[in-house]
């Protein structure tokens, strides 16, 4: 029994995150149902009916052969619901990791040789399945085509210190915390797939309402792929670094009721990349970012950017190549919250490129012309420059046109994100000047 316990304790904790956090409450005969747990799978049921477990085995000891691939239903798991399928479950996973093969991949991890568990389309009650509290850290498991739905008792999915972990085309819904958890470990890669608290089309009267989180990433080196989060407080939270989200659809829950489409809370140290995603009334939240990259998204709706200060840092921040739209009420593309302190180390931080409908433009680079006939131009870049009263670089050109010499000039003042232009003669002429907030090692 030991040995068969060990055997288990990889795949089961898998098993186990399902279990624990997504229970279903639609009853059974047996009035069993309010703890157990419906899992589903898009395979097609198979029509031949479930052969006895013992004659397959029998079967395969004649042959010589093993198959890889293990139907529950070959062991007596009832694809209906009605009954309790934990041991079938059981012992199709005891057998996937009993290997024809004989070898290693590497030292510890025995090469199962492609094993797969398959589902057959069923609807299984589990009960009793739980992993030991020594289970060992897993790899490279595969959760693919699978209806989850938490019946508003907590999660979805949980994946803790695991590496090399697939969530693929999967549907979780009804969740009061987070449909997908990671915690610790790396290379956790979610893609295809569709998250939300509550299902609706978009419009939801109940949006107000909303709570919980899509994806919560605590820590490094994980990816979320073409990802829809169509209801939750927050769509996804990155709470680590070297995380990249590339075509994510959030239209989780509006900026105007509270909430937010990606949240980034690890200031100090992102290192996160958020590219080709769209971002459809909810925007994004940054918190002391320090190398964010955002390109190539689409703000829909008056969403925009936030760079949120902890301790006034924003260093190595791109927000370039981007689109963004909204209803012409005066909403910037970005914004700055230094309600807890004022950004005061601002360091290679570009802001540019981005096209706006219906939004206020901000950047960090401004350009601006003024024609004038006397001594002083002046030129306000404060409506565009994102960062208050921060101009480290100027340069500017005046063109004197038909005047008989040119007249002595200087940059006289640059103050509030202002620009003044002198003259010794007055004359008519026209001020070209660029600005640029991107320094090196900055401090305002």
């Amino acid at each position: 029994m030991v040995g068969r316990n060990a055997l288990l304790l990889g795949f089961l904790h898998v098993i186990l995150v399902i279990i624990q956090y997504a229970e279903s409450s639609y009853p059974y005969p047996d009035g069993t149902g309010n703890r157990d747990l419906s899992i589903k799978a898009s395979h097609f049921l198979r029509s031949n009916g479930v052969p006895p477990i013992n004659a397959l085995r029998q079967q395969a000891a004649l042959t010589g052969r093993r198959s890889r691939i293990h139907h529950v239903t070959d062991y007596g798991a009832d694809p209906t619901g009605r009954s309790d399928s934990t041991d079938a479950l059981e012992q199709a996973i005891v057998d996937a990791f009993t290997s024809p093969v004989d070898g290693h991949l590497n030292e510890g991890v025995p090469n199962l040789g492609g094993s797969e568990v398959h589902l057959d389309g069923g609807t299984y009650m589990i009960s009793q399945l739980r992993s030991s509290s020594s289970s060992p850290l897993y790899e490279y498991i595969t959760l693919k085509e699978l209806m989850l739905d938490s019946n508003f008792r907590g999660g979805g999915i949980a994946i803790i210190n695991s590496i090399r972990t697939t969530v693929d085309n999967c549907y979780i819904s009804h969740f009061t915390t987070t449909g997908i958890s990671i915690q610790d470990g790396h290379e956790t890669y979610i893609r295809n797939s569709f998250i939300g608290q509550h299902i609706n089309i978009g419009g939801d009267d109940r949006e107000k309402d909303f709570s919980g989180i899509g994806i919560n990433i605590t820590g490094n080196d994980n990816a979320v792929t073409d990802v829809v989060i169509f209801s939750a407080s927050i769509g996804v939270m990155v709470q680590g670094q070297a995380n990249m989200l590339t075509g994510i659809h959030c239209y989780n829950k509006a900026t105007a009721l509270g909430g937010t489409g990606i949240y980034i809370r690890a200031p100090g140290l992102t290192q996160t990349r958020v590219v080709n995603c769209y971002l459809d009334f909810t925007g994004i939240v940054a918190e002391d970012p320090v190398q964010l990259h955002v390109t190539g998204s689409f703000f829909l709706g008056n969403a925009f950017i936030l760079l949120k200060s902890v301790k006034g840092v924003a260093s190595g921040v791109n927000i370039v190549d981007n689109m963004f739209a909204g209803d012409y009420t005066g909403v910037p593309i970005v914004k700055l919250d230094q309600s807890n302190a004022p950004f005061k180390t601002v360091d290679q931080v570009v802001i540019e490129r981005n096209n706006v409908r219906g939004m206020v433009l901000k950047s960090t680079v401004a350009r601006g012309s003024l024609w004038k006939n006397g001594t002083t131009w002046t030129l306000d870049f404060s409506k565009v420059l994102l960062f208050p009263n921060l101009i480290p670089h100027v340069h500017y050109a005046l063109h004197a046109g038909s005047a008989s010499s040119f007249p002595r000039h200087i940059l006289r003042s640059v103050s509030r994100n202002r620009v003044t232009v002198q003259t010794d003669v007055v004359v008519s002429a026209t001020v070209h000047v660029s600005v640029d907030q991107t320094t090196v090692g900055g401090h305002i």
